[in-house]
């Protein structure tokens, strides 16, 4: 599972301590997991999973290999997943933007969908 870890976090781009951070936990638990001094908890596996998408079969097992990373969603439960997050984040502007595209007159919506589409390179 060592392995999968760090393959999961360099996937996702990020560092140890960034990966830490997202799971709430010590960095130095992540070097320990990476390196397989410490096997993570199921609470542990459970928060990767939660956090990050992960399908808890392949990180566990390594079954179906790298393309069975993430769990697969579809379009309407990724909305709410994601939706979700957004309910609990900290981050003022994000919930500044999810309230003001939500409450947007359809001129105005059309005119953020554009900006959107250009700035994330959306469709």
């Amino acid at each position: 599972m060592n392995e999968r870890i760090k393959a999961l976090r360099k996937r996702l781009g990020l560092t140890q301590q960034a990966f830490a951070d997202r799971l709430k936990i010590a960095r130095g638990n992540i070097g320990a997991y990476e390196v397989g001094k410490n096997a993570p908890s199921d609470a542990v596996i459970s928060l990767i999973c939660k956090e990050f998408n992960v399908n808890e079969i392949w990180l566990r097992t390594g079954e179906g290999g790298d393309d069975n990373m993430f769990t697969k969603v579809n379009e309407e439960d990724r909305f709410s997943i994601n939706l979700g997050k957004l309910s609990r984040t900290e981050n003022q502007m994000a919930r500044n933007m999810l309230n003001a595209i939500a409450e947007a007159d359809p001129e105005k919506l059309k005119h953020i969908e554009e900006f959107m589409k250009a700035c994330l390179g959306i469709e």
